[in-house]
């Protein structure tokens, strides 16, 4: 049996019997062994280089105005700071930036889950679509082989010449690096009040019947209720982003509905259950990610417990283990110091961030929705 379809069973059958376990007003004892550093992987070290030197490369992107770092900051833990994603000149994004720390480890891509583990078809997404760097990816694959160190690093990297294909593996490789390290939490060094944290986090808070494993995610979607943030459909660089994501992926009606469908794009059952469930997000790198939720909507890890607190929104596809917790402030500000003992070492040294200048060769059209052929 293939092992990664094995690893992902697993640890699915494990995230759902702990979510009954906690449905049912209990905690399974032994659930916290799953708990644990996250592990690294593999690396192939100078496709990974490569990789670093593309992730930082705005000529990845159409105009030549962004790179994948614009949006994910190594400072903000591989996230933007932002409510809200910023997108390719002349549109807005209409979700929260995500971390890509841990990701070479995801069972699903993207808040709705809407694409698997083949980083190689995620990186081709982020590349092409024409709200995030709206590559044209033989005009790129152009771009690079004018560029002597691309030709050089390739090359050593055994990919023969500059090529699309080079890119969609290289960049893959680069994030297997960015792997979550030093937190007090692994490190066996959390305070009285995270410890306190934790024990509520695996009991009375129930926070482990979707936050399991090393990531703390079951990586599986569901409902919390999440209010959906308007600036979405107020913002006319927002919603013409939401309406070209919307309509590619089959939502009816896309051009009235005022809600973001979330994992609906993957089963579009008939009865709309689906609508309104999100992947569960990593717990991990939390102090430097928010805010928090798909849509930017929690300022603060302490909005967030006293979201969960209240039994999270008003939502009619709520999950139902989602209830009241009944958790005193001390208890409050004990989970939030564990979730703060999620966070490790910054990534932002030489390994993780590409240190020479790139030079782009273009300049970068600053409007380009108003230039004429």
């Amino acid at each position: 049996m293939n092992y990664e379809f094995t690893r992902r069973i697993g640890r699915c059958m494990m995230g759902v019997a702990v979510a009954l376990a906690v449905s049912a007003g209990g905690f399974v004892a032994n659930a916290a062994e799953d708990f644990g550093p996250v592990p690294p992987i593999d690396v192939k070290a100078k496709r990974a280089e490569l990789g670093k030197r593309l992730f930082f490369d705005k000529r990845l992107s159409g105009d030549i105005a962004i790179s994948c770092a614009t949006c994910h900051d190594p400072s903000k833990g591989f996230s933007d700071g932002l409510a809200l994603s910023k997108a390719y000149p002349g549109s807005d994004g209409f979700r929260n930036t995500p971390t890509l720390i841990n990701t070479a480890h995801k069972a699903a891509w993207f808040h709705d889950g809407r694409l698997g583990t083949n980083l190689n078809d995620v990186t081709r997404e982020m590349l092409t679509e024409t709200y995030m760097m709206n590559m044209d990816m033989r005009l790129m694959q152009e771009r690079l082989k004018q560029d002597p160190v691309y030709v050089k690093m390739f090359k050593a990297a055994g990919m023969g010449e500059p090529s699309n294909g080079g890119v969609r593996n290289a960049i893959p490789e680069y994030l297997k690096t960015l792997i979550s390290r030093g937190s007090p939490f692994d490190k066996g060094a959390l305070s009285a009040a995270a410890t306190r944290g934790f024990d509520l986090f695996k009991g009375k808070a129930g926070c482990a019947g979707c936050h399991s494993g090393t990531r703390f995610t079951d990586d599986q979607p569901h409902n919390t209720g999440v209010p959906d943030n308007p600036e979405i459909w107020s913002n006319p660089l927002r919603h013409i982003t939401f309406v070209t994501y919307a309509m590619f992926m089959g939502i009816e009606n896309y051009l009235n509905i005022r809600r973001d469908p979330g994992a609906h794009v993957r089963w579009h059952k008939a009865d709309g259950s689906d609508v309104g469930t999100f992947m569960t997000p990593t717990l991990r790198e939390l102090k430097v990610t928010g805010p928090y939720m798909h849509n930017g909507t929690l300022p603060s890890l302490a909005a967030v417990v006293a979201f969960y607190n209240q039994g999270g929104g008003d939502d009619p596809n709520k999950d139902s283990a989602i209830k009241p917790l009944g958790l005193t402030w001390t208890e409050q500000a004990d989970l939030v110091a564990f979730l703060e003992a999620l966070s490790g070492d910054p990534l932002t040294g030489p390994e993780f961030v590409w240190q020479g200048k790139i030079p782009a060769n273009f300049t970068a059209i600053a409007n380009w929705l108003d230039v004429k052929n």
